[in-house]
């Protein structure tokens, strides 16, 4: 009988970007790359912009209901730019929130305080409640639209509010302790260096790791590198220390 046993692919292990960067910047004294925090803070900032821009939009669509901005040029039309403007807001909600959530995989804060860590990291979804809760609140209180316009505005509104909040929330948020804790992991068990797939939403320390068997292309990179690229949990396989493991690591440094 033919052996129909599955062989492993051949593996084509690709660094990623970052590792690229600092390799180039290794060949040039000149090249100044940004640290964690700052290029978080970067993202967050550019969040809160595409944010503010919702909330404009908000602004402008409810100005548009209730007759405080009055464009005559647009009357036939009226609907369409309304439902626009609700596509707008969610747009800029959602682009805003991934931004947000991936500043926050970079540069995680600490746990300690619980309620700050949750307010912190679903940021997102508490501005698609500002965005859009007053807007479909509006329409439901709304007497002057007739019935079938009011039905429809309000369904593509409470639609648009569910898509938001759903891509806004954070579903699986780290911690600063969380971060620190896999960097320990990784020069126990690895060299620091960590591997993940295309797919996979685990990070790995052992290339040979029969989990990526089937994977034709890997991802090398730090711990650091594959938090920003939201593979925040520890293969059970190869990616986590046991006790015994930790404790010699920490008596060959004691010497």
């Amino acid at each position: 009988m033919a052996d129909t046993k599955k062989q492993p692919v051949k593996k084509t292990v690709v660094p990623a970007k970052k590792a690229k960067a600092k390799a180039a910047a290794s060949q040039d004294e000149q090249v100044v790359e940004k640290t964690p925090r700052q290029r978080a803070t970067g993202l967050r900032l550019l969040a809160v912009l595409f944010w503010l821009i919702a909330i404009a939009g908000e602004v402008f669509v409810i100005a548009l209901f209730n007759g405080t901005l009055y464009l005559p040029e647009i009357r036939d039309y009226e609907n369409a730019f309304l439902i626009g403007g609700i596509v707008f807001i969610l747009i800029f909600v959602v682009i805003g929130s991934q931004l947000w959530k991936k500043a926050n995989r970079i540069d995680p804060i600490s746990k300690k305080n619980k309620l700050k860590f949750y307010l912190w990291n679903q940021m997102g979804l508490i501005v698609a409640v500002i965005a859009f809760f007053p807007l479909v609140l509006f329409l439901l209180r709304n007497k002057e639209l007739d019935k079938k316009t009011k039905q429809l505005l309000t369904v593509v509104a409470v639609i648009a509010f569910l898509i938001a909040g759903a891509f806004s929330i954070d579903y699986n948020p780290v911690s600063a302790e969380d971060l620190e804790q896999a960097k320990e992991d990784s020069y126990v068990l690895s060299d620091g260096t960590c591997y993940w797939t295309r797919w996979g939403r685990k990070y790995h320390f052992d290339l040979e790791c029969y989990t990526l068997s089937r994977s034709a292309v890997i991802y090398e990179g730090t711990i650091e590198e594959a938090f920003e690229a939201n593979r925040t949990s520890p293969c059970s396989v190869c990616a986590v220390v046991e006790e015994g493991e930790e404790s010699e690591e920490e008596e060959i440094s004691e010497e």
